[in-house]
């Protein structure tokens, strides 16, 4: 039988590639499956030859926070997309508003790209100081940072936008329409979701609304509540951001 021919025999392994099978192990069968030892063999290599470019179990899920945000700063790269679809901003809005929807949006297809990943883009960052998160993530929020300062708000104005702008697309994501399916084989619609579990003299009103919130659309839900959000927004002293990309 020919030899396995994997990134070690050909003397390519690295952090991006390292990553990169990370994500797809993920993506594939769930967080709870990554490990050092199975990444490893889906590598084709020696778990202690993965110790090179990650230091442990911790150290990966920050890896998983890096390559996510180094997704979405691709897709802004090569995305010249400013609006569309449901929740377009009007033509009069100013660039920093088009700007911040643009980012939304590339947020927002990395996470349906990878939606295993989302928890921990959304909690690990917290566990860590700011100067030691992952570079991709820094590079994003400089960006934005960067934004609604050259729109001309002051400091204190610039961290309540942005915020606001990082809680609400986090929150309406976090919100999966997947997670009210109690039995995805059942064709009837109220056991589908699992509500004959729930008491109707206790819970009238969740079994009211769940319905509605399995047809939850979260970007669009997210970039409506969005525009609300942000005309809320005292116009800026200046509107000189004409459009970029983050680094």
């Amino acid at each position: 039988m020919a030899e396995r021919d994997t990134p070690a025999r050909r003397g390519h392994l690295s952090r991006p590639l390292v990553l990169t099978a990370a994500v797809a192990l993920v993506d594939r069968e769930g967080l709870a499956r990554l490990t050092m030892r199975r990444l490893a063999t889906d590598l084709g290599v020696e778990p202690m030859a993965i110790y090179r470019y990650t230091a442990g179990k911790e150290a990966l899920l920050d890896g998983l926070v890096e390559a996510f945000f180094a997704e979405v700063n691709d897709r802004l790269r090569t995305s010249a997309e400013q609006t569309s679809g449901d929740g377009e901003i009007p033509s009069s809005a100013p660039p920093w508003r088009a700007e911040l929807h643009r980012i939304a949006r590339a947020f927002a297809a990395t996470v349906h790209a990878h939606p295993e990943i989302l928890p921990v883009v959304a909690m690990r960052p917290l566990s860590v100081p700011v100067a030691r998160r992952p570079a991709p993530l820094l590079k994003l929020t400089e960006h934005i940072l960067d934004v609604l300062g050259r729109a001309g708000f002051d400091d204190a104005t610039t961290l309540t936008i942005y915020r606001a702008f990082a809680a609400w697309i986090l929150g309406c994501l976090l919100v999966d329409e997947r997670r009210t399916v109690d039995n995805p084989e059942e064709p009837d619609l109220m056991l589908r979701l699992g509500l004959h579990r729930m008491p109707a003299a206790e819970y009238p009103r969740l079994r009211a609304l769940v319905p509605r919130l399995a047809e939850y659309d979260d970007e669009r839900e997210m970039i409506a509540g969005l525009d609300r959000l942000l005309s809320r927004v005292p116009e800026a002293p200046l509107d000189s951001f004409y459009g970029s990309s983050a680094g």
